[in-house]
């Protein structure tokens, strides 16, 4: 009997694996904070002898280099793979026993990088499911502009083959089970589902429902833009991230907080965005601990940049550390629990700005800007007339093209909406944060349009 368990990392929309039998197992593409592979491995009572990496990856830093010294697993990198550190080549047509009867079938899957290669799990010779990485996702498959632009469409049409390799070489039986696709960058396309079969996929999946050349144009129109950190995962996980520290960071003051803000550094408020709307440190910025922290901080925040985080228990800042040093923002400068009344300086309020729904921006909208921070795509399938688009990864850089007055910010769920809400309040700019969802700007009367 074999398993396979799932270790998900939500915030980046990524899962990592664990699978085997009685007495070892074989972690694939682990995230960097290993511990809670560890602990999968300890709770099945068995011994990691394996860890692989499906490929280098530009969306996070793996754990997969810590998680072989810590536990004396070979360490399987794809052959094609340019890195600085000692690791087992791991060539197409590869097997590897893992456990009783359960092997490890390497098989090269080009596309999402050109090293790429998935991994299908055999019990007594019969694939029962393939570790597919940022090959073939649910409906979907890796984007392929992530390595070098003048590589984007043959990885495109390498996409297509791979899919159709797995596709032919494995059972319809055989689960699926991708790295990315559950909300992450990585994915060409949203998943449609959380589970899925090879035989499903050949029902349903473009790359292997289209032909090549329809499914290449398709696939390259649809690329959006993808967060400005990911140039710095690949060289880090092809030179070996380091082990992560996840102690508690120095404790700041109201004093310290203020003279961190006034040297220009970066102070971030982890808690929801209600909370933080009701009261705040002036000057701070809000991205939700729960709320792809990870993401959109890496995104925007200036490379090497300190940043404080401000949580409201050591809970939750136990929480933002562990997604940031995911994507290599390790230790914070400095951390505060508590609320805005013990991080401002005495005789100082915390400053404030009002939520809205769709339907209040309905009855205020020929006096307000309106100001769309959702990507292009989206804005293509729907905004608001006359309203202003700056993408909230560009809006940080983009401030001074928000026309004047108060601007009402909106996105598609209101997440969004909020961190560029605190981008602007923090700017001095007189703000709304539109909590609302999309769907409901028509519902309210809102004039939209498509294109």
């Amino acid at each position: 009997m074999f398993f396979i368990d799932t270790i998900e990392v939500a915030g980046l929309g990524n899962r990592g694996y664990l699978a085997g039998g009685e007495r070892t197992a074989v972690a694939v593409d682990p995230p960097r904070d290993v511990d809670r592979v560890l602990t999968a491995a300890a709770r099945r009572g068995v011994r990691i002898s394996h860890v692989v990496e499906t490929h280098i990856h530009n969306d996070y830093l793996t754990g997969g280099l810590e998680l072989a010294r810590l536990t004396g697993a070979a360490y399987g990198v794809p052959a094609g793979a340019t890195v600085s550190f000692e690791r087992t080549p791991v060539h197409d047509g590869d097997r590897t026993h893992i456990d009783t009867d359960l092997t490890l079938l390497a098989l090269a899957t080009p596309g999402h990088t050109p090293h790429h290669t998935a991994y299908a799990l055999e019990e007594q010779g019969t694939a029962v499911a393939v570790f597919t990485g940022g090959s073939l996702l649910i409906g979907t498959v890796g984007r392929p502009d992530l390595v070098e632009p003048r590589l984007t469409e043959d990885l495109a049409r390498a996409q297509h083959a791979s899919a159709h390799r797995l596709a032919a070489q494995l059972p319809d039986t055989a689960a699926v089970l991708p790295t990315h696709g559950f909300g992450s960058f990585c994915s060409a396309g949203p998943a449609t589902g959380e589970d899925t079969t090879i035989g499903k996929e050949k029902a349903s999946n473009a790359a292997l429902t289209q032909d090549v050349d329809t499914f290449v144009a398709r696939l390259l129109r649809g690329l959006d833009d993808f967060p400005a950190y990911y140039a710095h995962m690949s060289p880090a996980n092809s030179a070996g991230p380091a082990p992560v520290d996840l102690t508690p960071p120095a404790v700041a003051d109201a004093g310290e907080i203020a003279a961190r803000l006034a040297a220009g550094e970066w102070v971030v408020d982890v808690r929801h965005r209600i909370a933080f709307a009701e009261g705040h440190v002036r000057g701070t910025y809000n991205f939700e601990a729960d709320g792809r922290l990870a993401t959109y901080l890496a995104w925007l925040i200036p490379w090497g940049k300190p940043v404080t985080l401000l949580a409201e228990s050591a809970e939750q800042l136990a929480r933002a550390q562990r997604e940031l040093v995911r994507v290599g923002i390790d230790r914070p400068a400095a951390a505060a629990t508590g609320g805005p009344a013990s991080w401002t300086p005495e005789g100082t309020e915390p400053a404030r700005f009002p939520r809205a729904a769709f339907a209040d921006l309905a009855r205020r909208r020929a006096d307000v800007v309106v100001l769309d921070v959702r990507r292009a795509s989206e804005r293509a399938a729907g905004y608001i007339e006359g309203s202003v688009h700056i993408p909230l990864h560009a809006l940080h850089r983009r401030l001074g093209d928000v026309p004047p007055g108060q601007v009402w910010v909106h996105c598609a769920g209101g997440l969004r909406a909020a961190i560029a809400a605190s981008l602007l309040d923090a700017a001095g700019r007189d703000v709304v944060a539109v909590d609302d969802s999309f769907t409901a700007a028509g519902q309210a009367g809102l004039p939209l349009r498509t294109g």
